[in-house]
């Protein structure tokens, strides 16, 4: 094998491993970012959740009858 053979071969070698740990890398990144975009979504759903309650707990009070003929008295 001639030293230019033997040079090529050690450069390709280890271009070849750094892009081999780049792409490891990022794709740990990528796990790690998706982890986080999921706690986000939980999160998200759980606020979902507590809006629509409070709007139910709204709609009713307003269907309530009590209520409307308190809002007639207070107009007068």
């Amino acid at each position: 094998m001639s030293g230019t053979t033997m040079v090529f071969l050690i450069v390709l070698v280890a271009v070849s491993f750094g892009v081999i740990r780049d792409i490891f890398t990022k794709r740990l990144e990528m796990k790690k970012l998706d982890g986080m975009n999921q706690a986000e979504k939980q999160a998200m759903q759980d606020e979902i959740q507590q809006l629509k309650a409070r709007v139910a707990t709204l709609e009713q009070i307003i269907t309530d009858d009590g209520y409307q003929v308190a809002k007639e008295i207070n107009k007068l």
